[in-house]
């Protein structure tokens, strides 16, 4: 028989600060761990006041919150002071107290419920049928087991979020009743389980794109500390190079972990102890600062540790093991696979940089449409920028992808084979050139044209091979008047990005043109 709990509580007081000033997220992520376990909601009655209750009083703004089973969501019924909600609430309170007398309830969750109070009628019912009780605050869940209730797990809210605590109270109702659960990450239409294969949430491709902002500030100091009297932001420079590790650290822990707060300071503390292995040691230190996170954490809860507890080991112990690997053990061996890396570019370039720089430029437009771009290029962008804060891969994919989709979309403005073409192709021309992204926006026209595909790949080796010939460093991601700047060669690479540009553009205003001829003789 399926087992149902009912879910009762405030906003609290430490509880306001930590997710009770959100009780629809509060009370979606117990209702995500319910679902998960395979458990039904029976009810809530749920008091989230406007401020802390610490200083709230009975003027206080206020809503109560019940779950609608009709919709199947929590919706808030009743809004007003704290005084009248209280009151309404306590009809709510006699209603589920009814319910777990007539053996409709399994378990209960409270949260900085008010046992002589707003919840009265549910906690003496949940003492006379010893319904399971699990839940956080303090002083109201000494109180709920000093009335003599079957407390199987109670804890106090700080150190604790919203996942934590909603999977550490079906965690210990799963162990209590015997039943499978396996905790969920994110809502309930698109979670990912914490599965018994870890391994697969381990995105490299992920955590690269989302750490791309720290790379990008980096370059963006770098140009402004060449400009006449800012020579100082040199040295900030410097410090911004020995954080990208720490960046990709709490990235990679909050992907491969995503609980929350726990797992980025778990990653942070990773990412500082693995700042000798570069951002690859950084990697390496917040993806097994993340697999400890969950690891840790599970396993805390099954021993009944508080909740405060598991958080701090959670999220201090995962952080401080997976840094220390690193640090005493893989920091070389990762520091040194990010110099080969560039070692095996700046080798390329230096036995013949335009030939490095036309193979490049030939082959990243294959490479973007093929997934390989993402999955293997971004990422030796991103060593190559943690050296130096630009890039030659970087710089290819401004000249040979931004500018080259750019100049097909331009044509398209300009003389498009019809009409609605032209409608298609502005948004991504001028996404391209105000923010050097969304060269996909080139797509249509080059699936549709092989003329234009066979452009795009000319174009961009011909930029590719300026990029090699005028020995550019750069990035792409940034808007196209800015990208120069931030380059170690600011003509050189203004003459690569026109070059991709216009090249592009006539090739596609010729295929355009053929295409129109052809349709016309038609």
């Amino acid at each position: 028989m399926t087992k149902r709990i009912a879910v009762v509580g405030s906003s609290g007081g430490n509880l306001y600060n930590l997710g009770g000033k959100d009780p629809e997220k509060l009370l979606g992520e117990i209702i995500t761990q319910i679902e998960s376990a395979g458990i039904e909601l029976a009810a809530v009655q749920f008091i989230a006041a406007k401020s802390s209750m610490d200083s709230a009083g009975d003027s206080t703004d206020a809503a109560v919150y019940v779950w609608n089973e009709k919709v199947s969501q929590v919706v808030s019924v009743f809004e007003g002071p704290l005084e009248a909600c209280n009151r309404y609430a306590a009809s709510l309170d006699e209603e589920i107290a009814s319910q777990i007398r007539a053996g409709n309830v399994d378990g209960l969750i409270v949260m900085s419920a008010a046992p002589d109070g707003a919840n009265q009628q549910v906690v003496r019912a949940a003492v006379d049928q010893q319904v399971p009780i699990a839940g956080t605050g303090g002083t109201s869940m000494a109180q709920i087991a000093s009335k003599g209730a079957l407390v199987i797990l109670t804890s106090g809210t700080t150190g604790t979020t919203n996942r934590t605590r909603a999977i550490s109270f079906l965690t210990v109702f799963s162990k209590h009743w015997g039943i499978a659960y396996r905790p969920m990450i994110g809502d309930s239409k698109h979670a990912s389980g914490i599965s018994a294969s870890p391994w697969k949430r381990v995105q490299i491709r992920g955590i690269m794109m989302a750490s791309l902002p720290g790379f990008i500030a980096l370059a963006l100091i770098l140009a402004l500390s060449k400009i006449p009297g800012l020579s100082m932001l040199s040295e900030v420079f410097d410090v911004l190079i020995k954080a990208l590790p720490v960046v990709i650290a709490a990235v990679a822990a909050k992907q491969v972990s995503d609980m929350e707060e726990v797992s980025v300071v778990a990653g942070v503390l990773a990412g500082v102890l693995s700042i000798d292995g570069g951002i690859i040691g950084g990697m390496l230190g917040g993806i097994g600062a993340g697999l400890l996170v969950n690891l840790l954490f599970r396993k805390c809860i099954e021993w009944r540790f508080p909740t405060t507890t598991v958080n701090i080991i959670a999220g201090g112990i995962s952080g401080l093991v997976s840094g220390l690997i690193v640090y005493y053990l893989l920091a070389p061996i990762a520091l040194q696979a990010g110099e080969w890396v560039k070692v095996l570019i700046e080798g390329a370039v230096a036995y013949s940089p335009i030939l490095a720089g036309l193979i490049a430029g030939l082959l990243i437009w294959p490479a973007i449409i093929g997934g390989v771009y993402h999955a293997a290029i971004l990422p030796i962008v991103l060593l190559e920028m943690e050296k130096t804060g630009n890039s030659f891969l970087g710089a290819v994919d401004m000249v040979g992808l931004v500018m080259v989709s750019a100049g097909i979309t331009l044509a398209n403005i300009v003389a498009p084979r019809e009409k609605s073409e032209a409608t298609l192709a502005t948004p991504g021309f001028l996404i391209n050139m105000g923010f050097g992204t969304f060269v996909e926006a080139a797509y249509p026209f080059m699936f549709s044209n092989k003329l234009v595909f066979a452009g795009a790949v000319i174009s961009s080796g011909v930029a590719g091979m300026l990029v090699g010939l005028f020995d550019v460093r750069g990035t792409a991601y940034v808007p196209s008047i800015m990208a120069p700047l931030l380059s170690n060669n600011m003509v050189g690479f203004i003459l690569a990005m026109a070059s991709g540009l216009v090249c592009s553009f006539l090739i596609t205003l010729v295929a355009n043109k053929m295409a129109k001829k052809k349709g016309q003789a038609q």
